[in-house]
């Protein structure tokens, strides 16, 4: 799956194949994601903290969507649902008006 231009203008992320949404939905798309997995499978927060080797406050900043979190954290989170963050294409739009 890519990014597909028409519906996101700016650009996306990409988890594997879930596709993020920028301007700010791309922290809700990764809330509604672990949260929605975490649930799936039965794990407390705790439980997913324990599994992928973060603080349980990690995980509770992370599904509060707290907006500086490591990368490197998320990745271990991620990584229990096989997926991980990624870069992806990304076009910033110019307004050429002049003022």
């Amino acid at each position: 799956m890519t990014c597909n231009y028409d519906l996101y203008p700016i650009g996306c992320i990409l988890l594997s194949k879930f596709i993020i949404i920028p301007d700010g939905g791309y922290m809700g798309a990764l809330i509604d994601f672990v949260k929605e997995r975490r649930k799936a499978l039965g794990l407390t927060q705790r439980d997913l903290a324990d599994r992928a080797g973060v603080g349980l406050r990690f995980v509770r900043e992370l599904e509060q969507g707290k907006e500086s979190l490591r990368l490197d954290k998320v990745n271990q989170v991620l990584a229990l649902f096989g997926h991980r963050m990624a870069p992806a294409p990304y076009r910033i739009e110019v307004d050429d008006e002049e003022s």
